[in-house]
C-alpha cells in the first residue's frame, strides 16, 4: 500500500468521523457530466424554514440552479439505481430518510454519505395520517425516533441532537409547536420550490416531462423527488442529461459549518401556501385514518 494510498484513507475516516460528506470534494472523472455547480451552507438555526410550497422564503438560488432532495427512502430496488445514476453524472443530492428505512437498509445510508450526498430526516414512520393526525407528545416521538435511526444508519450511533439538522414533514404538514420545537434544536426545516409529483402513477416520460415543464416556468429551485418510487429510479439519468443540456446547474446544500448566514430569497406578491390547500383537500382522509386506527386501537382482544 502507498504512502499516498494510507493519507488517502486518513483523510476519509477523518472526514467520516467529522460527520462530513467523504467524496464531496473529489475531482468527477468525467468532463461532460452535470457534476455539482456550487455548495451552498445552510445555518438551521432561528427556526429556518426554506421552501415556496410550504413557506414564504427559499434559498436564493441563481436562474438555472436547482437543489435535489429525494424523500422517504432508503429501499434498494430503488434508491440504488438512484445513487448509480446520480454518481455516473457526479451529481450530490439531498436524502430525508424514513427512520424505519434506514433502520432496515443501513448500507445504503452509508452508500448516501460515502459518495458525499447530505443524509436529512423525515420521521421514523411516515404515517398517513402526518404529524398534524398526532398529539405533540406522539409527533415528537416518532420524530425523535427517526433522528436516531437516522443517526445510526448513517454514522454508527445517535446523539442528543441530529449530526444533519436538517428535517422535512411528511406531507410537508407542520404544526406551530412542532416548528418551535425544531426552532429550539437549531433544527431547519424544509419544503420544496418544485414537485415532480412522482407518488402518482404514470410513466417515467410523463413525470420527467412534468417536471421539466414546472422548472422551466420556475427557472430554479429546489427539487422534491422521491428514491422509493420506480419510475424516479428509470427516469433520473435522462432527467439529469436533460438538465445538462437545458443548462441547469445543481446546488448541494450542507449543514453551516459556523454562523454564516444563510443565503434568502422571499416569495413574491401573492404568494399563498399551495401545500395548506392540499392539506385541505385531503384531511378529511386523514381524519378517517385516524379515526379508523383508533377504533382499531381500542377493539377488545380475543
Amino acid at each position: 500500500m502507498t504512502f499516498q494510498v494510507l493519507l488517502r484513507m486518513a483523510a476519509l475516516a477523518g472526514l467520516w468521523a467529522a460527520g462530513a460528506p467523504a467524496l464531496a470534494q473529489e475531482a468527477c472523472p468525467r468532463t461532460d457530466a452535470l457534476g455539482v455547480s456550487r455548495v451552498v451552507e445552510v445555518n438551521p438555526k432561528g427556526g429556518l424554514k426554506l421552501g415556496l410550497k410550504s413557506y414564504p422564503q427559499t434559498l436564493a438560488l441563481e436562474k438555472g440552479e436547482v437543489v435535489l432532495t429525494f424523500d422517504d427512502g432508503p429501499l434498494p430496488a430503488t434508491t440504488g439505481p438512484i445513487l448509480k445514476a446520480l454518481d455516473d453524472e457526479c451529481v450530490k443530492a439531498t436524502f430525508f430518510l424514513v427512520g424505519r428505512n434506514a433502520e432496515a437498509n443501513p448500507t445504503f445510508v452509508a452508500r448516501e454519505r460515502a459518495r458525499g450526498h447530505t443524509v436529512a430526516h423525515h420521521t421514523f414512520s411516515h404515517p398517513f395520517i402526518t404529524m398534524r393526525g398526532f398529539s405533540e407528545a406522539e409527533a415528537k416521538a416518532d420524530m425523535d425516533r427517526g433522528f436516531a435511526a437516522d443517526d445510526r444508519a448513517a454514522f454508527g450511533q445517535a446523539g442528543a441532537a441530529p449530526r444533519t439538522p436538517f428535517f422535512r414533514y411528511p406531507g410537508f404538514a407542520d404544526t406551530p409547536e412542532l416548528n418551535a420545537w425544531l426552532a429550539r434544536r437549531n433544527i431547519a426545516v424544509f419544503g420544496a420550490d418544485l414537485w415532480a409529483s412522482d407518488w402518482l402513477d404514470m410513466s417515467p416520460q410523463k413525470t420527467m416531462e412534468l417536471l421539466l415543464s414546472r422548472l422551466d416556468q420556475a427557472g430554479k429551485g429546489i427539487i422534491l423527488l422521491h428514491d422509493t418510487r420506480p419510475q424516479t429510479a428509470k427516469l433520473l439519468p435522462d432527467l439529469l442529461r436533460a438538465l445538462k443540456t437545458r443548462g441547469y446547474r445543481i446546488v448541494h446544500i450542507v449543514p453551516a459549518k459556523d454562523d454564516a448566514e444563510t443565503p434568502l430569497a422571499k416569495a413574491g406578491p401573492g404568494w399563498s401556501s399551495e401545500t395548506e390547500v392540499n392539506i385541505a383537500k385531503v384531511w378529511p382522509k386523514i381524519l378517517a385514518e385516524k379515526r379508523r386506527l383508533a377504533k382499531g386501537a381500542q377493539a377488545p382482544r380475543d
